[in-house]
């Protein structure tokens, strides 16, 4: 008896302990840049020009180096419809008669000759399913450029944290750019983002409000009826 309580008291806490973890991420790159070595250059002292301090005079400073920031406008207008209408009829029917008259028949063989037997059947299936989904994230942060490839296209990541009243909203965002679709502004849009990882998660009170509890999402998972 004693080994039958321990282990239920061994489930519920393995239970406990799973509905502890927190969801899995879907961001998996890097959202800061990685640390860059110093490079010392020797500055030339009769020289305008300095290699340390130039400015691009005739460029739009836009990302373009490990750890340089680019802005990203999150335009994301997702929508789905899927429509599904399907029907079948099948109908069938069968009659039989006879009759006979044969002298000196017994009655109950006359009432079997001259008996008439009518049978139909019908099948009938309607079907009709309709699925909706919309979603619409607006917004902006800012990435840094954490890898550069080979053929100049950017790794970008980052990651804005908000604690409002104890309430702590999460933004993290990671993708590839191409340099050339960056915008006057060093901005970008989401939409022209490839390989993009979008992920909005809070963590507070309000999210705990709005979560399930770990017994009734097992119960929920297992329950048959």
């Amino acid at each position: 008896m004693m080994m039958k309580i321990l282990q239920a008291g061994v489930v519920l806490l393995a239970l406990s302990l799973t509905a502890c973890v927190a969801p899995q991420s879907i961001v998996t790159q890097p959202t800061s840049a990685r640390s860059q070595p110093t490079v010392v250059t020797g500055n030339n002292n009769g020289a305008i020009f300095q290699a340390g301090t130039a400015k691009m005079l005739f460029e739009e400073p836009v990302a373009r180096r490990i750890g340089d920031i680019l802005v990203v406008t999150i335009e994301e207008n997702l929508s789905a419809v899927n429509k599904a209408n399907s029907s079948t009829n099948r109908d069938g029917g069968i009659s039989l008669s006879g009759s006979a008259d044969i002298p000196y028949m017994p009655s109950a063989l006359a009432k079997l000759f001259n008996a008439t037997a009518e049978v139909s059947s019908g099948n009938t299936f309607a079907g009709k399913g309709e699925t909706n989904s919309t979603n619409t994230f607006r917004g902006s942060i800012a990435v840094t450029v954490v890898d550069v490839f080979a053929n100049g296209n950017l790794s970008i990541g980052g990651e804005k944290q908000v604690v409002v009243n104890g309430s702590n909203n999460v933004l993290r965002f990671t993708g590839v750019v191409n340099p050339n679709d960056i915008k006057a502004g060093n901005t970008i849009s989401s939409t022209r983002v490839a390989d993009a990882r979008i992920e909005q998660v809070g963590q507070g009170a309000i999210s705990d409000a709005n979560t399930m509890g770990w017994m009734q999402r097992f119960f929920l998972s297992v329950w048959p009826f």
